[in-house]
């Protein structure tokens, strides 16, 4: 009753695999999993649409396979399939809690998923559906940020958001630098010319080009995300044309 509009219609959530890892070394947390699975429900119940792309770091990554002397095609290939497994055991967990999930895979593997047509996951969205973007691009030598920033660009996403272990972008790692600043706002030509670690540039140049702002956020904080829905002010937002902003701390 009296519920507030959120701020957004359409929303593309970015995690990483390790995200996934919670207290473990290797995988997938339950416990993890199924929070993350409540925290989309919640934001589905504001009536907003909700797309997601997840890494595979937490059982393979490509680039670090390819260091280790694997065909850097083979390596990613291999990534792409961690991010299928990922993506499946999310839509599980989505489901357990009474939600529609469809997986949409880059790559064709159709026992397990759809293949990702872009009308057809609009249409998803549409219906409510939650959308688990698996496989990044299908292609190698592409992240899967820039997996996200494609599919939030195709589907018409109103913001990217990015899950991070920490509460936004810093001017340097806030866990190895004391004096480390975080930033409130930041421009995408700020984020490149500062080499700040936020996306790679690929990804952060297609939200530039294509006027589509980023959230980066705390994941850990429970209840975050939906916050951040909401249109609480939380993490740091990166668009185009904005003065970069400490947050004023001593």
């Amino acid at each position: 009753m009296g519920q507030e509009s959120p701020a957004y219609k359409r929303v593309l959530l970015k995690l990483s695999g390790e995200a996934l890892l919670g207290s473990l070394e290797y995988g997938i947390d339950p416990a993890i999993i199924r929070r993350i699975a409540e925290e989309i429900v919640e934001v589905q119940s504001l009536n907003v649409q909700v797309g997601l792309v997840i890494g595979g770091g937490n059982i393979f990554r490509g680039a670090g396979l390819a260091e280790g002397g694997m065909d850097r095609v083979t390596g990613d290939q291999m990534g792409m399939l961690a991010t299928v497994i990922n993506s499946l055991a999310l839509q599980d967990a989505l489901e357990r809690l009474g939600a529609v999930a469809r997986v949409m895979s880059a790559i064709q593997i159709h026992e397990v998923c759809e293949d990702y047509i872009r009308r057809r996951a609009i249409r998803h969205l549409e219906k409510g559906r939650v959308v688990i973007f698996a496989a990044g691009t299908g292609n190698p030598f592409f992240t899967t940020d820039t997996a996200a920033s494609l599919r939030a660009i195709e589907v018409g996403a109103d913001v990217l958001i990015k899950a991070t272990k920490v509460d936004g972008v810093y001017s340097a790692d806030p866990l190895k630098d004391p004096q480390a600043v975080r930033y409130d706002g930041l421009s995408f030509d700020q984020v490149l010319a500062d080499k700040l670690n936020v996306m790679d540039a690929t990804a952060v140049v297609m939200c530039r080009d294509n006027d589509l702002p980023l959230v980066v956020f705390n994941l850990t904080n429970d209840g975050d995300l939906v916050r951040l829905v909401r249109g609480e002010s939380l993490g740091t937002a990166v668009v185009n044309d904005l003065p970069p902003t400490g947050t004023g701390d001593d």
